[in-house]
């Protein structure tokens, strides 16, 4: 067997006991997958139990109990050296992996139960003679800690996700500064009108610098946005994931997503504030002929609105409509996300091309938007109906729904929604193409049922 097939059926019997399909095995996984696999206890078979699920992992995750790891987990290359040194052979059933394949692979797992023992034993006897020759509190065991941590694939979700926020806004960013002064304008006759007037104004007023501006604190928002929507929505699905099950139902996918986006905001609002601020005042600037570099910068716009908009009150005004409105949006993408590439993959692959890709996430992102919308414009207002140069004030969201509907009607709430069309559409797909790229690379996994 050359080496592409052996490696290929490796990265198939992993996903197969991945149950939770976040790019690593643990114990909880064996369980599920064996009692899935054999609900009834083969005849003269030894059974995979708690005790050897726990050893298997230890063993091939090169961690003990002494470790003070309740649970760990092994990762793809962890998992091609562990059959490797236990001779375990991964052979599918005729050209492709099936039930059978998995089956043969539990029995060859529960069979070197006893070696596993001896193996951890001799584990733990050489963990506790290393412990009476080196300190409790080592600098050794310091790295080692530093170590796991930054290579879990925790922190890999979030890099993934944070270079899918920087790539996806940065793309985009001319039309979501355009989408900003849609939806801030208010009942006054409009500065800016139509897609193609509105850019050909920014390029006349600030030429490329008016496309770009504001992108840095976009970008800088949007990494650890993106990354921590990202990686929470990994760990939610973690939670919610019904061990009986290989994936998550629609009522929980949509509970992950929604508290993923409640997460994500919560940690990077006041970043969003200024980005909005900042799009806003140049574009007055611009309007007015003052000097560009009067513009103040991200740490100068927060100091500016905590100091003189009622404090950590002023840096998260808007939060209300803002979760009201992120908590259904982001639920609505990962679901209809994943729906739409487990549609879209064909039969026998584990994941649709990188076009169809874009495809889902150009869809996903539209009718998520769609939905949500309204809350995006009235989130905008909140954030700076504390300025002077605005024509309207707020004094609470509800009051905010009521004097835009009076003033400017139904369609005040759908402000700026053609770029916003425009924009979410290459941004979303965009941002899962390389998220799922990322996470790929540094995960080492094909995903094969969502994310």
């Amino acid at each position: 067997m050359d080496d592409s097939k052996h490696h290929s059926f490796v990265q198939s019997a992993f996903n197969a006991l991945d149950h939770n399909n976040d790019g690593a095995i643990n114990a909880k996984d064996l369980l599920s997958v064996y009692a899935a696999t054999f609900p009834v206890p083969e005849p003269g078979h030894a059974a995979l139990d708690e005790a050897t699920a726990n050893a298997l992992i230890s063993i091939a995750s090169g961690s003990s109990p002494t470790d003070g790891q309740e649970s760990p987990s092994i990762s793809f290359q962890d998992f091609q050296h562990f059959l490797k040194i236990h001779r375990i052979e991964v052979i599918p059933s005729g050209k492709e992996w099936s039930r059978e394949s998995l089956e043969t692979l539990l029995r060859d797992l529960t069979q070197v139960k006893t070696s596993v023992s001896d193996s951890l034993h001799q584990e733990e006897i050489a963990a506790k003679a290393a412990a009476q020759k080196t300190p409790a509190k080592s600098d050794l065991g310091s790295l080692e800690s530093f170590k796991r941590v930054i290579t879990s694939d925790t922190v890999k979700h979030l890099i993934a996700g944070g270079a899918a926020g920087a790539v996806s806004r940065t793309i985009v960013s001319p039309l979501e500064r355009m989408k900003i002064l849609f939806q801030v304008q208010g009942p006054e006759p409009a500065n800016y009108q139509g897609v193609i007037p509105t850019l050909r104004k920014m390029w006349v007023e600030e030429g490329m610098v008016g496309f770009m501006r504001g992108n840095g604190t976009n970008v800088i928002r949007i990494v650890p946005y993106s990354a921590v929507q990202f990686a929470s929505y990994e760990q939610f699905k973690k939670l919610l994931m019904d061990p009986a099950k290989h994936d998550l139902d629609t009522p929980r996918r949509l509970a992950a997503g929604a508290l993923a986006g409640l997460t994500s905001v919560a940690c990077t609002y006041p970043l969003d504030i200024v980005r909005t601020r900042l799009s806003i005042q140049s574009a007055q600037m611009a309007k007015s002929k003052e000097v560009q570099a009067k513009l103040p910068g991200i740490w100068k716009t927060m100091v500016i609105i905590y100091t003189k908009e009622g404090g950590i009150v002023g840096l998260y005004r808007g939060l209300g409509p803002t979760l009201t409105g992120v908590a259904p949006y982001v639920a609505l993408n990962f679901q209809a996300y994943e729906v739409l590439r487990a549609h879209l993959t064909p039969p026998g692959e584990t994941s649709p091309s990188v076009g169809m890709k874009l495809v889902c996430g150009a869809l996903a992102g539209s009718f998520a938007q769609t939905i949500t919308y309204p809350l995006d414009v009235l989130r905008r207002r909140m954030q700076v109906t504390g300025m002077a140069s605005v024509s309207y004030k707020y004094s609470s969201t509800w009051d905010g729904v009521k004097k835009i509907i009076k003033q400017e009607g139904v369609r005040g709430l759908y402000k700026g929604m053609v770029p916003n069309y425009l924009k979410v559409a290459p941004a979303i797909s965009i941002s899962f193409v390389v998220y799922e790229q990322c996470k790929q690379v540094l995960i080492g996994k094909k995903t094969t049922a969502g994310m």
